[in-house]
């Protein structure tokens, strides 16, 4: 175990000029493990940006592009990196001086009856105006708005990755419940066939009346199963339709989770996260652009000096408007004298805004440990189960074909047989759902790790 002080990394990274206390700094201070308590294994492959290609499935491969082109979630993250776009533009703007441009005229005209005097004045002329950033309150505004650009850009990746996640997540459903539709089906079958048997078996007299209302409530209550789960296929549908930007789309072709490869995927160590997560990331941009507002608040106490010029000409006629041009040039000094506590409140409103997201950066990194010990935990957990519900499956439809051949036989009663055959479905039908979660598993995996995404050292695109 080593310490990796998160608030303090955060704050060096801005070229803060505060220093946290000793006490502060125990307090975000971060355990971090050199390993996971999880061990995949060394022979995995590393997390691709396209890692959804590696469950081998066409059909996920085109809903996937399909949800990144048409996502309104993604969309909407893209245009918020638009807006952040343009107010970084004008943050910078401000270290730039300001030139205007003036051309004009008047008519005026004496009020008096007795004076006949009618005059026309033209006007041109050029000002500029700059703030001498002597206390840094241009360059924090500047800092504060790429910052909050680059949390924009990282939101966004977010956004990209969650929603990629969501729709293979909801792709396995679908699957996942298709299959199971299917082998609820084929046990009504069975039940049915069963049914048949019994009722031939009752005129004999071979069978009794109780036999015979226990195999019809069995095919019933599997009636009731194969319409339940045909109504959740329905509502995943419905679900992923929903993530792909659509009203509706075309049912999942994929018949068997079998069909799907399990990946293998490379965990890397605890400290990867802190340059693989896009949501890291971004809290530490807004730190950033926290501890820059926190400089403007500062700033805006102390006095501004202005420098304004100007370059102008005033004339009665127009030809002779740039005959006798007049410049300009002026300084001022504005300073804050009494504002009944304003700008102190906003700085103090600016410092507790930056301990919260102080606060937001460490729970992020706990967040980001968490979601991959969580995802570890449950692909070595369904691991662990479908090799014994390997086993299983295969033991009960053993079981069921000798109960079948037995009650034929009239060697068990019908409740054996039945007793039989639900335990047979019962396998089957944990067996897709221990699969399914086997490979939801590795896709929470893939996200968690941050789904191939890597911080440039550059920044990210825009």
């Amino acid at each position: 175990m080593y310490k990796w002080n998160a608030a303090l990394a955060a704050l060096a990274l801005a070229g803060c000029a505060t220093t946290q206390s000793s006490d502060e700094a125990r307090r975000m201070s971060l355990d971090i493990p050199h390993a996971w308590d999880q061990k995949q294994g060394t022979a995995r492959e590393e997390v691709s940006t396209r890692w959804w290609q590696s469950f081998g499935s066409p059909e996920l491969s085109a809903l996937v592009e399909q949800a990144r082109s048409q996502s309104l979630d993604v969309a909407a993250a893209v245009a918020r990196v638009e807006q952040a776009d343009a107010r970084a533009a004008y943050a910078r703007a401000g270290l730039v001086p300001e030139v205007n441009a003036d051309f004009g005229g008047t008519r005026s005209a004496a009020l008096d009856s007795q004076t006949e005097r009618n005059v026309s004045t033209w006007r041109v002329g050029l000002s500029s105006s700059y703030e001498l950033d002597f206390w840094g309150r241009q360059r924090a505004l500047k800092d504060a708005a790429e910052s909050s650009r680059q949390a924009s850009v990282f939101d966004r990746e977010t956004v990209r990755l969650t929603v990629i996640a969501s729709v293979a997540q909801a792709w396995l459903q679908c699957v996942g419940l298709r299959e199971r539709v299917a082998i609820a089906q084929l046990n009504f079958e069975v039940s049915e066939r069963l049914l048949k048997l019994v009722e031939s078996r009752a005129r004999y007299g071979a069978a009794t009346s109780v036999e015979l209302a226990q195999q019809r409530g069995q095919v019933a209550a599997q009636q009731r199963v194969v319409a339940l789960l045909r109504k959740q296929l329905a509502d995943a549908h419905a679900v992923l339709a929903l993530l792909s930007g659509q009203w509706a789309m075309d049912l999942v072709s994929e018949t068997s989770l079998s069909n799907l490869a399990i990946p293998s995927i490379r965990e890397g160590t605890p400290a990867d996260l802190m340059t693989h997560r896009p949501d890291v990331a971004k809290a530490e941009a807004q730190l950033l652009a926290a501890n820059a507002n926190l400089a403007v608040a500062r700033a805006a106490m102390l006095p501004r000096v202005t420098l304004t010029a100007g370059l102008g000409s005033e004339s009665e006629k127009l030809r002779n408007l740039l005959e006798n041009p007049l410049s300009s040039l002026a300084a001022g000094i504005l300073a804050p004298i009494f504002d009944a506590g304003r700008l102190a409140s906003n700085r103090s409103l600016a410092a507790a805004q930056k301990q919260e997201l102080v606060v937001g950066y460490r729970k992020a990194i706990l967040q980001a440990f968490n979601d991959v010990q969580v995802a570890l935990n449950a692909v070595d957990g369904s691991e662990k189960q479908a090799v014994v519900q390997a086993q299983e499956v295969a033991q009960a439809q053993k079981a069921l074909s000798l109960a079948e051949s037995r009650y034929k036989a009239g060697a068990d009663n019908l409740q054996t047989l039945l007793d039989v055959q639900r335990v047979a479905y019962q396998s089957r039908d944990l067996a897709v759902q221990i699969r399914q979660e086997r490979l939801q598993a590795s896709i929470a995996l893939y996200r968690a790790l941050g789904g191939g995404w890597r911080q440039a050292p550059q920044g990210p695109e825009g």
